[in-house]
């Protein structure tokens, strides 16, 4: 298991000197952009910071999942597919793992972030 963990590790750190290295910036850029777009709506509509409230309100946990995954459903499955393709052409071979890893950091971390950050500014402007 080791060995797994230890390789994994490798493989992260290369993504940042390898090709395709502008989806390490594009894509949590783009999360950004629709997490800007749905804390301002949160803000406007007075529902409390997003990533908050998933982990405290489990009465609406999934319609919060499922409204949240409409704006950056998109960008996870992108960074999936774009790490497969580097993997093919860099690594030769496919970690499913690893791709689902990559698109999760670099693009639902970002997400709820700064949902949740843009939620509580935007609130607290308009005070």
């Amino acid at each position: 298991m080791e060995e797994v963990w230890l390789r994994f590790a490798e493989h992260l750190t290369d993504r940042v000197t390898g090709p395709m290295k502008f989806r390490l910036l594009l894509q949590p850029a783009m999360a950004v952009a629709f997490a800007v777009a749905s804390g301002l709506n949160d803000a406007r509509t007075r529902r409390p910071p997003y990533f908050w409230s998933l982990l405290t309100d489990p009465a609406h946990r999934k319609d919060m999942i499922r409204d949240g995954w409409k704006s950056v459903g998109k960008v996870f499955v992108l960074a999936i597919v774009l790490d497969v393709i580097y993997q093919v052409v860099v690594l030769r071979f496919v970690y499913p793992g690893e791709a689902i890893v990559v698109a999760f950091l670099l693009a639902i971390v970002p997400y709820l972030v700064v949902r949740g950050l843009v939620t509580r500014i935007a609130t607290s402007r308009h005070r």
